[in-house]
């Protein structure tokens, strides 16, 4: 009895060190900064992000260098990433499947994956013409100085160093992330 006690002590305890469940992210690419939200709350506000080279909107294609709009979550965490840390997010969303295929950007069956793994809360496939492996990222050794002068990432949202290991206390896999 005792130990069934202290292992469902260590259960709860170790549920301790994760993200609160409805705190979520808003990226204001425009106002480049994202907000770290807790229900409809700004608790924190990590100004001076960039973006992508091409700015934000519609997605196109890989290879476009856009953020994409849109509700996402963060599907994965990279540890070892060279950008220091990086939050998959769950680009591209059935919203991006639909519009892609309707354009015939991509054909049916890559838009039935796409669904599929969204159905199945699973990442969506990150080869398809829509691009992927977007997310949130650091810097790593990148130079500090380029970040504060202009956009340069390949479509993600890259924060210094010290701000992707402050966000990294924040979210979780599962948080929302909300890039408008």
């Amino acid at each position: 009895m005792l130990r069934i006690f202290l292992i469902l002590c260590l259960s709860v305890s170790s549920n301790a060190v994760f993200a609160e469940e409805d705190v979520w992210l808003l990226i204001d690419t425009k106002a480049r900064k994202i907000e770290v939200k807790k229900g409809d709350q700004t608790i924190e506000t990590l100004s001076a992000i960039a973006i992508g080279r091409g700015g934000a909107g519609l997605k196109n294609h890989r290879g476009d260098n856009i953020t994409p709009f849109g509700s996402y979550k963060i599907g994965w965490v990279g540890e070892k990433s060279s950008f220091r840390r990086f939050f998959g997010l769950t680009y591209p969303s059935v919203e991006d499947a639909e519009k892609a295929w309707h354009k015939g950007v991509i054909d049916k069956p890559t838009y039935d994956r796409i669904l599929t793994a969204h159905q199945y809360n699973q990442i969506p496939p990150q080869n398809t013409p829509l691009g992927g492996q977007i997310g949130i990222h650091g810097l790593g050794s990148a130079n500090p100085k380029i970040h504060e002068v202009f956009d340069w990432t390949h479509g993600c949202i890259a924060l210094t160093n010290p701000q992707i290991d402050h966000l990294s206390q924040l979210v979780e896999t599962g948080t929302v992330v909300k890039i408008k």
